[in-house]
C-alpha cells in the first residue's frame, strides 16, 4: 500500500484522542475555523437563576374572588355610633353674673363631608382641649340645631358644671377658649315633669364607596415559519410542572406574567383624578385605598422600638380594633420587626437569658432563631410574612420603592348581597370580576390565526390572547396600615 503522507500530509493520525497540531481538520478558509469540528456541549435544561419568578398569591391569601354583572360595584360603610366633633371653638360673651359660654361646631359640606349639628338642648357633653388635654363637663342650654333657637346652625350655649364659664383660668379652673376643642355627648339631664319637644332625632348615616372594573389584556404571537424551527428546552415552570417545551415556552411565560398583572393591577391601581389627561378611567387599588381612607406609617424602624409600633395599636383602638392582623412586609421592614422583637427579650433590656416571654419556651437553643413569624401585643395578634412583590428587583424590590409593607386585618364583614338577596360575610379585601351566563371574564384565553390548530383567519401566525375584567373592593380601609418610606 502506498504511503499517504506525501499525498495527504495535512493528516497525521494519533493513537490517542488528543487535539494536536497535526491531526485536526483545517477549516480556516473563509469565515470558518478549525474549532468547528467539535460539536458544542449543550445543556438541555434551562437554568432557573431567578427561582420562582411569579409574584401573585397575595390576594388569594387574604381575600376572595366573586362575580359581578355591572360596570360598578357600590358598598356602604357605617359611621360612628356616638356624637362627637373636633375643631370646635369656644368663646364667652358678657360678664358675671350674665356670662354666656358658647361653643361653635364647624358645620357644613355635602355628601360624605357633611357635618351637621345634632346636639340637643339638655345634652351633657365633655369638652377637651386638643393640645393640653384639659377638660370640662358641660350642660347644653341651647342648640342651633333646634328650630327657633335664634342661634347659628353650629352654635351651642353651654354651662360648665364645675365653674362659671369656659374662659376662666384662675387656680384650678381651666381655659378652653385658646386651642381647638373636641366635644362628645355622654348623656343628658332633664328636670322633673319636662317634655322632650326640643330633643333632636338623630338619623343614622352611612358612607358610600364605589369602584369600577378595568379590562386587562395581553397577547403572545408567533408566525408559522418559526413554529417549524423546533428547539426543545427542558423547563420547570412556576406552577410546578416540568418537562420539554419548544416554541410555546414563551406562551407559557406570557400566561404567568398576565396572571401576575391581574394581582398587580389590583394592588397598584389608581383612579383618574384632577387634571389628568389620560382617557382611561382607572381603578382604585389597595395602596390608593389605604392612602385615601386608611392609616399610613412613614419610616418605621427598629431603632424606635415598641414605642413607634404601639402608636399603631393606639390608632387601631380608635378604629375597628380587629384582633387578628397580617403583616406583609419587604425584607428590610421584616428585619426591623425581628430586631424590635429580639430587643424586647435581650439582656440589655433587663431580661435575663435573652428569652422573649416564653415564646421559645425559654430554650437558649431556640433563642438562636432571630426570626419571628407571629407575636401578640396588647389585645392584638400579628402574623408576619415576607411579600415577594416588595422584594422582587423587577417590581418594588432592590431599593427604595416608597412602600415597605401593609397591615391587613384578618376577618370578614357582613354585607347585603343583592344577587343572593341576603346578608353574607365577605373578607375585607376581595376581588370582583365581570361575569354572566353568557361570558365569564375572570380569566379568558383563546387562540386565533391559522397556525397551531387555530383556523380563524388567513393570518400565517398563532396568536394567544388573554383578558380579564376586574376590580378590588377594600372595605373598612380604616383598619389597614400602609408602611411607607
Amino acid at each position: 500500500m502506498a504511503n499517504v503522507s506525501p499525498a495527504f500530509g495535512s493528516l497525521i493520525p494519533t493513537q490517542k484522542k488528543q487535539a494536536l497540531e497535526g491531526n485536526y481538520l483545517n477549516f480556516t478558509d473563509g469565515t470558518n475555523d478549525f474549532a468547528q469540528q467539535y460539536l458544542p456541549e449543550i445543556y438541555e435544561a434551562e437554568v432557573e437563576r431567578y427561582g420562582n419568578r411569579t409574584l401573585g398569591g397575595f390576594l388569594r391569601m387574604v381575600g376572595a374572588e366573586m362575580p359581578m354583572t355591572s360596570d360598578q360595584v357600590v358598598w356602604s360603610e357605617q359611621n360612628r355610633l356616638h356624637i362627637s366633633y373636633e375643631n370646635v371653638t369656644g368663646a364667652v360673651t358678657g360678664t358675671s353674673p350674665s356670662k354666656v359660654s358658647t361653643l361653635t361646631i364647624p358645620v357644613g359640606g355635602s355628601g360624605a363631608t357633611l357635618i351637621e349639628n345634632v346636639v340637643s338642648p339638655g345634652s351633657t357633653i365633655v369638652a377637651i382641649d386638643s393640645v393640653t388635654g384639659a377638660e370640662l363637663k358641660c350642660y347644653v342650654v341651647a342648640s342651633g340645631a333646634t328650630p327657633g333657637s335664634g342661634l347659628a346652625a353650629g352654635a351651642l350655649t353651654v354651662a360648665p358644671y364645675s365653674q362659671e364659664g369656659i374662659d376662666q383660668n384662675v387656680g384650678t379652673d381651666i381655659d378652653l377658649t385658646v386651642n381647638p376643642l373636641k366635644i362628645f355627648v355622654y348623656g343628658s339631664e332633664y328636670g322633673k315633669g319636662t317634655g322632650d319637644s326640643n330633643r333632636i332625632s338623630v338619623t343614622p348615616s352611612f358612607v358610600q364607596y364605589s369602584n369600577s372594573p378595568i379590562i386587562i389584556k395581553d397577547k403572545y404571537a408567533i408566525n408559522g415559519s418559526d413554529t417549524a424551527q423546533i428547539g426543545w428546552v427542558e423547563v420547570a415552570t412556576e406552577s410546578g410542572q416540568g418537562g420539554f417545551l419548544w416554541y410555546l415556552k414563551a406562551e407559557s411565560e406570557t400566561r404567568l406574567r398576565f396572571e401576575d398583572y391581574l394581582e398587580m393591577s389590583m394592588v397598584e391601581g389608581e383612579l383618574k383624578s384632577g387634571s389628568s389627561t389620560v382617557t382611561a378611567k382607572g381603578t382604585e387599588g389597595l395602596f390608593a385605598a389605604i392612602k385615601e381612607r386608611g392609616n399610613v406609617l412613614d419610616g418605621f424602624t427598629a431603632a424606635a422600638g415598641l414605642a413607634e409600633f404601639d402608636s399603631i395599636l393606639k390608632n387601631l383602638d380608635t378604629q375597628g380594633a380587629i384582633e387578628e392582623n397580617m403583616l406583609f412586609l419587604n425584607r428590610e421592614t421584616s428585619l426591623d420587626f425581628d430586631d424590635m422583637l429580639a430587643g424586647v427579650g435581650s439582656p440589655a433590656a433587663g431580661y435575663q437569658g435573652g428569652s422573649s416571654f416564653g415564646v421559645f419556651e425559654n430554650s437558649e437553643e431556640m433563642a438562636l432563631n432571630l426570626g419571628f413569624s407571629g407575636f401578640r401585643r396588647g389585645s392584638y395578634d400579628f402574623y408576619k410574612t415576607d411579600w415577594k412583590y416588595l422584594n422582587d428587583a423587577s417590581t418594588r424590590g432592590g431599593g427604595k420603592s416608597g412602600i415597605d409593607g401593609v397591615l391587613v386585618p384578618a376577618g370578614t364583614s357582613t354585607v347585603y348581597d343583592q344577587i343572593l338577596g341576603t346578608n353574607i360575610r365577605r373578607p375585607f379585601l376581595h376581588v370582583r370580576y365581570r361575569a354572566s351566563q353568557a361570558d365569564d371574564r375572570r380569566m379568558k384565553n383563546w387562540i386565533t390565526g391559522s397556525v397551531g390548530g387555530a383556523a380563524t383567519s388567513d393570518l400565517d401566525a398563532m396568536e394567544v390572547h388573554f383578558l380579564s375584567e376586574r376590580c378590588l373592593v377594600t372595605q373598612a380601609a380604616n383598619n389597614f396600615v400602609l408602611f411607607t418610606s
